[in-house]
Parts: C-alpha cells; structure tokens; sequence
C-alpha cells in the first residue's frame, strides 16, 4: 500500500566531512577524508576516527556534545524549510541514538567508582538528554516526541516512525533523523568485537580490515502535501518508502542469506510502489567490516542486478551508529537533487566474493529514486526509499 505524499522540505547534516550540505558535498566531491586519531579524549586504544574536526563557538559548556551536533543539523534543515516560526504547528520529532540515550553518564560513573560519591551534574545531563524532548523544549513544540534507541539502525527507524505520524495524521510536520558523538564505550565495545580496523575503512574493498567510529547529525524536514502547500513551500523531494525487518539470527552477525535485509528492502519499495529496477542508487550500510559487507553485497546484487549503482558513505564519516540513517538519507536526497553521488571512498580492490564494484569517482545520477539501507546489531534492518519528483 502507498502512502501519503511526504516532502522533505529541509535537511541539514554535520559530520567529519562537513559542516552543512554544502560543505559536506564540496568535500565528497572531492575526495577528502578527515580521519585520524581521537583528539576528544584520551583512550589507550589507538584507532582512527572520523571527529567533526571544529565546530562553531557557539557550543556551550556542559552541554552534550551530541545535542550540540544535532542542533547545529537541525538549525540548517529549519533554514532550508523556511521554518523560523511554529506556533499554530502540529510538529514532531523523532530522532535516532545510541550514545545519548546510554552512554553519556560515564561522568558519574568514573567519579563514583574514584570516590565512593559524585555530584549530580552528569546525572542531570544524562536526564536532559533526551534528543526529541531537548529539541520540543528548545522550539516549543508540542506534538508527539520519541528517540529510537535501535543501535545503527536507529536514525533511519526514526524517519519511518515519523513518516507514520504523517500518514495517521498525528502531525503536520515532523522533525527526523539521528544523532551520535565520538565515546569511549563504542571505541571499546567495537575494538573488543574485533570488527575495528587500524587503517581508515574500505567499504566493499576485498582488503577491508574494519569499521572506523564517526560522529555527527543529520535530520530531514518532513511535511504534508496540505502542510507545505499551506506555508507557502515547495519540494520536490520525498520519503517515498520505509521497511523494517529482524534477522531473528544473532545479537550482532547479520542472516548469512541477508533475509531481514531482503524483507525491510522490499517493504520499502512496496510502500513507494516502486521495482527495484527504479533505483537509481544505493547508499548501502557499508560498514567495512567482512561479515556486513559481504553479506549486504552479496544481497544488492542479487536483488538489483550488476548495474546497480552502489557507495558507501561511511567512507568519509566513519560509522555514525544512531546518527548514521539520517546523515545518509541526507546524502541520498543530496544525490538526488544534484544529479551525482561520490565515489565510494576507501575501495580499490574488488572482493571476488561479492563481485560487487562501488562507485569509483563522482557518478552522475538519472534516476527518480535512491535507496538507503541500515543493518544494525540485533538483527535489525531497514531501509528507506527516497523520490524526486
């Protein structure tokens, strides 16, 4: 079944390689990639990583670094949707995480594990944290709120739910995406997994070693037919299709076969109404890491045949975790609307298991529709289908 046209009538996204769509775009189209070692913290463990390398002065002290990343995403995407004033507004927001839903109290913690005691401050962060009610309280909103905690596939699990508010009539206007800053713990957990490399990451490349940890934001706009027509905008961009699907398989292994892949993909071209021969792109999970790639490679081609067009974003943000769908829903949208996605960076060398050959260099784009997907621990898989009119 279709669902009701929903126009993303703004995006904004920060991240290693930008600070802005623009920004970001001009530095892909480029090639550059801003990874290096961790500069936010001290760690024992020696990884690279793709940090946001400066950001603007108006941080605030004692604020959390992924609120700031988010509000930095935000207030760019309210800009691009000519949204300054909300009064009379039914907005949501729904937004993806991991380390700002679990992993910000560490403050307490080391300090009360040191002294047997701890003042509050870093509890009192931890409550202020909550991505959606920070956002809804900042702007005064009053529609409904969520953060989706669903490890990597968390930023695109919120534009599905926020794509549902749409169509039951919840709101007219939803805030969505995700947001994630650089942390101890992942550094740990994923260096502990054995699935972080010590070289910059390779998407698909047969020599790939791991994944490399990023941080950044990226949210979309999303409106009614009736809400923008309303305001006085104009779109021709869309979330057209959403599918979400569990392997039942293992807590962090992808299905071999990529079953919940093949299931949350076709749920979501089912949604747009759509063949998988009108995908013009795919921006894949593409961790680096041997199991994923492999397995959602192997799973593209089978399902979209050897033409298809595939990169990997991650390349030059690194693995966002929660604030990786929407930072790469953005980019799909980007591509869209500019015609031409990057070269996958990192790949060189073709993995003859997979078969599969990612973008090389800049590539034009023709098509009406692009893919995004996420794999995420748990099983969870989605992916998104976004259209340009």
């Amino acid at each position: 079944m279709n669902s009701e046209a929903v126009y993303v009538s703004g995006m904004g996204v920060v991240s290693a390689v930008g600070v802005g769509v623009a920004d970001s775009l001009s530095s892909m189209e480029a090639g550059e990639r801003n990874v290096g070692p961790v500069s936010l913290f001290s760690s024992p463990i020696n990884l690279p990583v793709f940090e946001v390398a400066s950001l603007p002065p108006r941080i605030s002290p004692g604020k959390m670094r992924t609120l700031e990343l988010l509000e930095l995403a935000l207030d760019e995407a309210l800009l691009n949707a000519e949204l300054d004033a909300f009064d009379g507004l039914r907005i949501g927001v729904a937004l993806g995480t991991t380390v700002a839903c679990q992993l910000n109290d560490l403050g307490f913690y080391s300090t009360f594990r040191k002294n047997n005691a701890a003042p509050m401050d870093s509890v009192d962060g931890f409550l202020e944290g909550n991505l959606a009610e920070a956002t809804a309280k900042r702007l005064g909103l009053a529609g409904p709120t969520l953060v989706v905690a669903n490890a990597c596939s968390s930023g695109t699990d919120a534009i599905g739910a926020a794509m549902s508010w749409l169509n039951a009539g919840l709101c007219d206007i939803a805030i969505a995406g995700g947001a994630d800053e650089m942390n101890r713990i992942p550094i740990c957990g994923f260096n502990a997994l054995g699935v972080a490399s010590d070289e910059p990451c390779a998407p698909f490349d047969g020599n790939r070693h791991g994944l490399n940890l990023g941080e950044g934001a990226g949210v979309l706009i999303l409106e009614t037919a009736a809400s923008a027509a309303k305001r006085g905008v104009s779109s021709k961009l869309r979330v057209c299709g959403y599918g979400s699907s569990a392997d039942a398989y293992h807590l962090t292994a992808p299905h071999p076969e990529g079953e919940g892949l093949v299931r949350a993909i076709d749920g979501a071209l089912k949604q747009a109404g759509i063949q998988p021969s009108d995908i013009a792109f795919i921006n894949a999970h593409g961790t680096s890491t041997p199991d994923n790639d492999r397995v959602e490679g192997q799973t593209l081609l089978r399902l979209f045949g050897q033409e298809i067009k595939v990169l990997s974003t991650k390349g030059y943000t690194g693995h966002t975790l929660g604030a990786a769908g929407g930072i790469e829903a953005v980019f799909s949208a980007a591509g869209l609307r500019e015609g031409w996605i990057p070269g996958s960076a990192g790949f060189q060398n073709v993995d003859e298991e997979i078969g599969l050959v990612p973008t090389m260099g800049k590539t034009e784009i023709t098509g009406r529709y692009a893919l995004s997907t996420s794999l995420a621990f748990g099983g969870n898989n989605a992916a998104l289908v976004i259209g340009i009119e």
